[in-house]
């Protein structure tokens, strides 16, 4: 996935309305309100084989009555800079407003290239011809669309997919080589642990950057295996994220999970797992990546008998239904367990390319089946006739049964334990799917 596209605009021009129909589900929140769209929310959009992040920046102005407040004006500001590719809506109905001159002179002052002109609300031929009126604000790409039923939306994706950026870092890294993605809240320790690895490492080599505003990768060699250290930026909650540049930063961690083989979660000792950490556990867990939990700082906690038991009791309890997740406690900057800790990155990697033959996964598995059968509904008997592990890029099974839509979330979380606890497959999210027989 490459490329950052951030749509900018004044209030109530259809901002997100269009983020909606792009990404094709209803995420922003669509009202004739102007301003309800108060925080930065993204997406992932794909189209015609390309995939890059699209931003929803909102048009809200808080408590002001100036037409161009202050606050669409450092967002657009923040958005020429960072993103890739820049929508400025616009609203035919409506027409040229005071507020879109001003958008089109901070545009002419970074002198972006890549700025396209959305003429939105042309719900008709006569609305088409009005938008011609948008070229008075200098700006040379234009498309007449209409968010709301999607006319002429084709035509500008074709334009952004030819805007966007090639990929330099795809192609200045081995794609054979696993990539470990260091993720976590910001001061974690993640770039200390990064440091601390390659300072006892002696297969150094010089960080890969891809663009500036990309994550940093490096080579490193552990145990006969070559990886891809990503170290990322931290993950704040989103109404933490004051700093509209720590925003698109906290967009392209979310990028590095979805590109990384392996995401190592690291919690503070100090804090325990809190729900910033399960937040980005939960994308770990929805890209299905496989995990390793790192527990930094362990050398700064007073501990008690059993303490290290309980704490790993406490997480396992939070990140239910993960079970078999390699817990490790460490210390960056004390360089301790750092490297049983790259060892449980090796098991989980090797925990990937595992394979279950059918006789075998089905003479474990059926007699679960068997013992603890599934219930059925609306006097359907559901039955479980075998299983089958597919081809995927984490570990993914097919359960053929009868009726498996009535099959209950719990009954499913069950047959995952089971998977786990016969064959493992440490540190990943068992993809699960149900099919008619």
């Amino acid at each position: 996935m490459n490329g950052i596209v951030a749509i900018v605009g004044r209030p109530n021009v259809g901002k997100s309305t269009l983020f909606n129909r792009l990404i094709e589900q209803r995420k922003s929140i669509v009202h004739d309100e102007p301003g309800v769209t108060r925080d930065r929310i993204f997406g992932t959009c794909e189209w015609n084989g390309h995939r890059f992040i699209i931003i929803d920046t909102g048009g809200y102005i808080p408590e002001s009555s100036d037409v161009f407040a202050a606050a669409i004006r450092e967002q657009v500001e923040i958005a020429l800079d960072q993103a890739d590719i820049v929508l400025f809506v616009v609203d035919v109905k409506e027409g040229l407003n005071a507020s879109d001159y001003d958008i089109a002179d901070i545009i002419r002052r970074h002198k972006k290239k890549n700025v396209i002109v959305v003429a939105n609300k042309v719900d008709n031929y006569q609305r088409d011809l009005l938008a011609g009126e948008f070229y008075a604000l200098g700006i040379e790409q234009m498309f007449s669309i209409s968010g709301m039923n999607g006319l002429g939306t084709g035509d500008l994706m074709d334009a952004v997919v030819e805007m966007l950026p090639e990929d330099h870092l795809e192609e200045a890294i081995d794609p054979n080589i696993p990539k470990v993605a260091i993720v976590g809240k910001p001061n974690v320790g993640k770039s200390s642990l990064v440091n601390a690895l390659l300072g006892r490492t002696v297969n150094i080599v010089t960080p890969i950057a891809g663009t500036t505003r990309d994550s940093l990768y490096t080579k490193y060699n552990a145990f006969g295996f070559d990886y891809y250290l990503v170290d990322t930026a931290g993950l704040r909650k989103r109404a933490k994220v004051h700093d509209n540049v720590e925003f698109f930063s906290t967009i392209r961690t979310v990028r590095a999970i979805e590109e990384c083989d392996i995401a190592i979660l690291m919690l503070d000792a100090n804090d325990g797992i809190l729900a910033q950490d399960l937040h980005i556990l939960s994308l770990i867990v929805k890209f299905r990546k496989g995990l390793v939990i790192l527990v930094n700082k362990w050398d700064t906690v007073e501990k008690t008998p059993n303490f290290d038991k309980e704490f790993k009791e406490v997480i396992q309890d939070k990140i239910k239904p993960l079970v078999h997740v390699p817990i490790i406690f460490v210390s960056a900057t004390e360089k301790l367990r750092i490297f049983k800790a790259m060892e449980a990155v090796n098991l989980v990697y090797k925990e990937k390319s595992k394979h279950i033959p059918t006789r075998e996964l089905n003479e474990k598995i059926l007699p679960y089946v068997t013992k603890t059968p599934p219930q059925g509904a609306r006097g359907k008997i559901v039955r479980i006739k075998h299983l089958q592990q597919v081809q995927s890029h984490s570990p993914a099974f097919v359960v053929f049964a009868t009726h498996p839509k009535l099959i209950s979330v719990s009954y499913r979380r069950f047959l995952k334990k089971a998977l786990y606890h016969e064959f493992g497959f440490w540190g990943w999210n068992l993809g699960l799917k149900f099919k008619e027989t």
